[in-house]
């Protein structure tokens, strides 16, 4: 058995966008590779035990992108390598780049994708139950016993197809991470504040993230709430994968502790969520994320420490 600090269950891409600084093909994306690459930042500043990957990419997979996710410490023996052409999306951003625009979606091998997660891999300090079909994530949770935390997160897609399953498995895990509008649409409700509690009553308990994209985030704990802004940056190139940044960085942060996680705890764990998010939009891709040095992560977090009153 391997000591794995956490373990992201997701999906491996190819993202061909357009945004008003200029566009990509090709570019490697999926929630696994956001939320890998930054977990696995995280875990080379701690010095910890290691982020695992579950996923399936096509024949098509270029090499090199495999050797980008070892170069950055990520464990690749749960990558399924299959025939036929890895995932595929195509998008565009306009205006204050708050949502994307969906022009071609091409599932490929990940349309008959089933999770296999190694039997080295079943015990992570955290698992994170990235962006699935929720039938897939519940069977993530079957295989896997997440020795302190299993985190979900969903997409508005599940929530109108796949209701009454997402609710069965959101049921299962320990924190749900989900966008403002996912929140309202889930509860029916307009109002934030209101949607999220009627979403913790979905949940039995638990804990709830919200992300608010440019206006921060708020968070259900069950000692209280919390509330914290956005890093505020005018250098928005590109959007995509900023809430897998956030939740990896958040998962390998609660993998560190022991026992219960504290309201203080999980408001810490929000601040470098936030923090790495803030990066991963200055360039296309995971560029920026893949090339981030600690120190200029240490200097950006001490700045939002005193933006954020949470030094």
């Amino acid at each position: 058995m391997i000591r794995m600090d956490v373990l992201i269950v997701g999906s491996l891409a190819y993202d061909s966008l357009e945004t008003p600084h200029g566009s990509r093909n090709d570019e490697l994306g999926g929630s696994a590779s956001y939320g890998g690459f930054s977990a696995a930042f995280h875990n080379r500043r701690i010095s910890g035990d290691g982020v695992g990957l579950v996923g399936v990419i096509g024949e098509d997979f270029n090499p090199e992108h495999l050797a980008w996710y070892t170069s950055a410490g990520l464990n690749i023996s749960g990558i399924e390598s299959t025939s036929g052409h890895t995932f595929r999306w195509k998008g565009s951003y306009h205006g204050n780049m708050a949502e994307a625009v969906t022009h071609e979606t091409h599932l490929n091998v990940f349309e008959h994708f089933q999770p296999k997660v190694p039997d080295s891999h079943r015990t992570p300090k955290a698992l994170m139950c990235a962006n699935l079909h929720p039938s897939l994530q519940s069977a993530v949770l079957s295989q896997t016993n997440a020795q302190r935390m299993s985190i979900l997160d969903s997409m508005n897609l599940w929530i109108n197809i796949a209701h009454d399953q997402l609710l069965e498995v959101m049921r299962e895990v320990d924190l749900v991470v989900l966008n403002d509008g996912e929140v309202r649409m889930l509860a029916s409700d307009e109002n934030l504040v209101r949607a999220a509690h009627k979403v913790l009553e979905m949940m039995n308990g638990g804990i709830l993230v919200v992300k608010r994209g440019e206006h921060g985030v708020i968070a259900l704990h069950p000692d209280g709430f919390i509330s914290m802004p956005a890093y505020p940056t005018s250098d928005i190139i590109d959007p995509t994968g900023c809430g897998d940044s956030f939740a990896g960085a958040m998962s390998q942060f609660l993998a560190n502790g022991s026992g219960e996680v504290s309201r203080k705890e999980l408001a810490e764990s929000l601040v470098h969520a936030t923090v790495t998010a803030s990066f991963t939009i200055e360039n296309f891709g995971s560029e920026r994320l893949r090339n981030l040095t600690i120190e200029e992560y240490n200097q950006r977090l001490e700045e939002f420490r005193i933006i954020s009153n949470t030094s």
